[in-house]
């Protein structure tokens, strides 16, 4: 078969940093299958060109990242469930017709992470979100459906923050706050979805939030983490109950890849090897 057969790639801007190529590659060589997975770094304006004109040479399957996911949604001609609430898309996959179809795997990847590879059981727990943007959305969904006992979401421009909550449509376990106006309040988990770590920003929460074993948890991983990762250190989280975002990347590259292969790789060895660098 060509290479053409075996086309898969991630979209972004910037791209180069991906670990996607990466995980795609030895999930396939793990289960025998052949494929060319490469990065494609494609401003704004030409991304949904740059789409179509992949799937027309032969590509079978694309994850996209920051700043795509909106504008991925937006091309699609179906949209999963999974996609349709996060408002965003992370995996395109062509349909026979010719159409493209958009999923989200971020939600889904998160919970598989925290609650099996960190054997945190989600049902019955107050949970803290931090953001409201395409990622958030897509984690406060999965965790809606995990069973947490509630869900508290805040943001810096809170009229987002309401928008997810009323989407979400359970005012008596989902509700929001202001940033500011956590004080009495306390929660069992704290999951940063903010670009917070990212841009700079401070994390100028109370530390009466956390409970005595509370757990955090920043989608980002790496450098990218290290804020969140200080404060909740400071406040008093354990070391071992700070979560980072790399075991959620791998987990939400297993969904995608099964999508496209019909089979779903071991994900624990993926992620001890990308582990011993980040």
């Amino acid at each position: 078969m060509s290479a053409e057969a075996h086309r898969y790639a991630v979209f972004g801007h910037p791209i180069a940093h991906s670990l996607s190529p990466e995980i795609h590659q030895a999930f396939a060589e793990q289960l025998g299958i052949r494929l060319a997975y490469e990065t494609i770094d494609v401003a704004p304006g030409q991304f949904e060109e740059a789409v179509r004109r992949f799937f027309a040479e032969g590509g079978l399957g694309a994850n996209v990242t920051l700043p795509h996911k909106g504008a991925a949604f937006a091309l699609a001609g179906s949209r999963t469930e999974a996609a349709t609430r996060a408002g965003s898309a992370n995996t395109l996959t062509p349909l026979v017709n010719g159409g493209i179809e958009a999923h989200n795997t971020d939600g889904s990847g998160f919970v598989r992470d925290i609650a099996e590879r960190h054997g945190f059981d989600l049902r019955g727990h107050d949970a803290l979100l931090l953001g409201a943007g395409g990622a958030a959305k897509a984690v406060a969904w999965a965790l809606m459906d995990a069973g947490v006992q509630s869900l508290t979401i805040v943001n810096r421009t809170p009229e987002r923050a309401d928008e997810l909550a009323d989407a979400i449509g359970e005012p008596g376990r989902c509700y929001t706050r202001y940033w500011d106006g956590l004080d009495g309040e306390s929660f069992n988990l704290v999951v940063n979805a903010t670009a917070i770590g990212v841009t700079g920003g401070s994390f100028d929460l109370p530390t009466s939030i956390l409970k005595d074993h509370s757990t955090c948890y920043d989608l980002c991983y790496g450098t990218a983490a290290a804020a969140f990762k200080g404060w909740s250190l400071a406040a008093g989280v354990r070391p071992d109950w700070f979560r980072d975002g790399l075991g959620m990347l791998v987990e939400q590259a297993a969904e995608a890849f099964e999508r496209w292969h019909g089979q779903r790789p071991d994900t624990d060895p993926v992620y001890a090897m990308l582990r011993q660098r980040y």
